[in-house]
């Protein structure tokens, strides 16, 4: 198939992309299990912050590689001449390159639309009451639902069900609030964003969801702590409140950009065993972990700056982008 000279670049770097994320992801699936063993001896908020980086780097670094040196050697080595013939693989991969960036778009904005759908319902009949200063107001709506979440990614909000505040005293649902306001400090919904716009290895085939879960898992324990910081009153005002959400029925999933007070039933016996009987990761385990990914990510980082700075990289990448397109 004959195809323009812009045609055929922006062929070349969609299937060049998915060719890296395919090779990429597997080997990030590969080591998913192990890294979630060893974040379960970290502190959560490390853990989770180690779970995204890997679930990331996927398609972060396939769309390096194709900025740096992909879409460079291309135009600087390539002759701008008319029509050329683009081959059926390098086709077939494209398409896909495609596919896995349409797939997470979809995913994206399906649950944009469920979220926008339910703030302006809630805006609709909700009340809006003013919270301490940490944070604006809360909007509390007419419902029995144990609702208690933070809705939205950029502008969040707080939202609450009356149902929930009349069976939680005043200490529980400050337990819970406070956990509420931890997933805000720490922006867990725009993290949530990022792995829903994160492509996988094929389309419409979610090959990362244990590590997501995992993520999630540890997210939800992260704002735990943060909400009783070792207070044991806290802990105890937490878990009640958990207890009591919970028996109200099955929280509602409504979006995937709003985190609830209880995302996920089955992690609930490991929360409240861990507000009950609170224990620590090593500190010097945690400064380990950062001292090591810190260091990787230098030494990666001026790796690839030395590569870069070789005119033979860009060759070499040319004559695979030849291969491939042919």
């Amino acid at each position: 198939m004959s195809v323009s000279y812009i045609f055929r670049l922006v062929s070349l770097c969609l299937a060049s992309f998915f060719l890296l994320q395919v090779a990429l992801s597997f080997i990030a699936r590969a080591a998913a299990p192990a890294a979630i063993r060893f974040a379960g001896s970290l502190r959560p908020r490390t853990a989770a912050h180690l779970l995204l980086i890997l679930r990331l780097s996927p398609a972060a670094s396939g769309l390096l590689a194709v900025c740096l040196l992909c879409l460079p050697s291309y135009l600087w080595l390539e002759p701008h001449v008319g029509a050329e013939q683009i081959g059926i693989a390098c086709s077939f991969a494209a398409f896909l390159g495609v596919a896995i960036w349409a797939s997470s778009a979809f995913r994206v904005l399906r649950a944009a639309a469920a979220s926008s759908r339910c703030a302006r319902e809630w805006q609709r009949v909700g009340q809006r009451y003013r919270l301490p200063a940490e944070v604006s107001d809360i909007l509390v709506v007419d419902d029995d639902a144990p609702l208690l979440a933070l809705a939205g990614v950029f502008r969040t909000r707080l939202v609450a069900s009356r149902g929930l505040l009349r069976r939680l005293s005043p200490d529980q649902f400050n337990a819970a609030l406070r956990h509420e306001i931890a997933h805000h400090s720490t922006r867990d919904n725009f993290m949530r964003l990022l792995l829903f716009l994160a492509p996988d290895a094929f389309p419409f085939i979610r090959a990362f969801a244990p590590l997501e879960r995992a993520w999630s898992r540890f997210t939800e324990w992260a704002a735990d702590d943060s909400a009783v910081e070792g207070d044991e009153h806290r802990s105890l005002s937490l878990a009640e409140a958990l207890i009591r959400v919970s028996r109200m029925g099955s929280s509602l999933h409504l979006s995937p950009f709003l985190s609830t007070l209880i995302p996920d039933e089955a992690d609930l016996s490991a929360r409240i065993n861990r507000l009950l009987v609170p224990g620590r990761a090593p500190q010097n385990l945690r400064r380990r972990v950062w001292i090591l990914i810190s260091g990787a990510s230098v030494a990666l980082a001026g790796a690839a700056l030395v590569v870069l700075l070789q005119p033979a990289t860009f060759y070499a990448v040319h004559r695979l982008l030849e291969r491939l397109v042919r």
